[in-house]
């Protein structure tokens, strides 16, 4: 028999389950307990926001400083569901957020923001201190199985190290992401008990994820792990419109991955989804004309090898004429204008999305048909979703954080308004 816990009052003062203790639910949790409400955190990993803080190894990059009418542009079909949560919480105002915790950031080149130190960890400590100071009671190494019979209202289930445990509340936030990183908490098992609830949910897929590329072995064994920068990459999607994006990227033994990758993942999943079969275009001269990289072609070679003439007349890496050779093989490096051509617009045919284990993100999720405007779950009132959990993808660089942070606010007041008004 499972052990009942009620954490629920059932006095004035309502109590809130937040499943799920990354941003969204933090977040969710913050603004929940501001209003008074008691708020438990329930996280099946042994600490909240692993997630968050593995993506600050590297450097915390927490929002994005471009101007928000352009920001809100990088959600694709989600946009118009997103933009006015995001216009409730704006980059700034996440900044400003933060600058309470004590935490400074600045805006880098690229006009990422980054917390001064680049680190995740210290944000986390202090965000946490101020949650138990605003009472939030949390519950390591809880896993949500569901609900009693399928119903909330007669408890939710949770799997725990000293066995079930039943908990019943006022109302609940779901925040579990999607599908991504699953070692790390979000392994997309909520989907099937939110499906067997009637709730429409798209299918989970990777994004901002790497892909597979059918490389020869002398390009796997000696180009391996190779940064191929400041270069372009172009593609048509399905519905015929033209993408194209520069940047970085590196190509890996499985194929290709970095950011200038990920910036391109959703147009080319749903490519091989339809097709199959999908072209990126590379280019590898992004700031120059094919005239000029034609006339330096045609100067004199002077003895030199074709891959010394890229390196030295177009300072160009040495991957470039392997890789040539590998996606354009009927080429004449004699023929300085189809040299020229392939090398603004060189083919890469990748095969297939790297599995969603490895992706950064997920897309897919709970429909926006099956929320209303606070994000509550049409088919279960009381029941709030924010985060990854919700069907849209953006890119890396800020977005996915700040669309977590937003849709976790706005979760949480959606709870508030639910219940204290009136």
């Amino acid at each position: 028999m499972p052990k009942l816990l009620s954490v629920s009052s059932r006095s004035d003062r309502p109590v809130v389950a937040v499943i799920g203790g990354g941003p969204a639910g933090l977040m969710a949790a913050e603004v929940i307990a501001r209003a008074g409400i008691a708020v438990h955190v329930y996280d099946a990993m042994p600490s909240v926001a692993r997630k968050f803080l593995l993506a600050g190894v590297g450097g915390m990059n927490i929002t994005h400083a471009e101007d928000h009418a352009i920001f809100v542009t990088h959600y694709g079909a989600a946009q118009p569901r997103l933009k006015p949560i995001l216009d409730d919480f704006t980059p700034q105002q996440l900044r400003d957020w933060i600058q309470g915790l004590g935490i400074d950031t600045f805006v880098g080149s690229s006009k990422r923001v980054f917390p001064t130190d680049m680190k995740a960890a210290p944000l986390l400590r202090a965000w946490l201190q101020r949650l138990r100071g605003l009472g939030v009671v949390f519950h390591p190494r809880h896993r949500w199985l569901g609900w009693c019979d399928g119903d909330p209202s007669r408890g939710w289930r949770f799997a725990t190290s000293e066995g079930e445990t039943v908990v019943h509340v006022d109302a609940a936030v779901l925040a579990l992401g999607g599908g991504s990183w699953p070692k790390l908490g979000s392994d997309g098992s909520w989907c099937e008990l939110l499906r067997e609830a009637r709730v429409e949910i798209a299918p989970l897929q990777p994004s901002n994820c790497g892909f597979d590329v059918q490389w020869s072995a002398h390009i796997r064994e000696r180009f391996a792990g190779t940064p191929v920068k400041q270069v372009a990459l172009a593609l048509t999607d399905r519905e015929g419109r033209q993408w194209r994006r520069k940047g970085e990227f590196v190509v890996s033994d499985y194929g290709i991955e970095g950011s200038l990758v990920y910036a391109l993942s959703a147009p080319l999943r749903e490519l091989l989804r339809d097709r199959k079969d999908a072209t990126l275009w590379l280019d590898w001269l992004p700031e120059t004309d094919i005239e000029h990289i034609e006339a330096r072609l045609q100067q004199p070679r002077k003895g030199m090898s074709f891959a010394n003439v890229l390196r030295k007349k177009l300072r160009l890496p040495a991957i470039v004429a392997p890789l040539l050779r590998e996606c354009c093989p009927d080429l004449n490096n004699g023929d300085a204008a189809a040299v020229a051509r392939a090398l603004k617009a060189m083919p890469l045919r990748p095969s297939a999305p790297r599995p969603i284990a490895e992706a950064i993100s997920s897309a897919g999720g709970v429909s926006f048909t099956a929320v209303n405007e606070d994000l509550m779950l049409t088919s279960l009132p009381g029941i709030f979703v924010a985060g990854e959990m919700l069907d849209w993808e953006a890119p890396t660089g800020g977005y996915l954080l700040s669309a977590c942070f937003a849709t976790g606010r706005r979760a949480g007041e959606g709870v508030v308004k639910r219940l204290l008004s009136g």
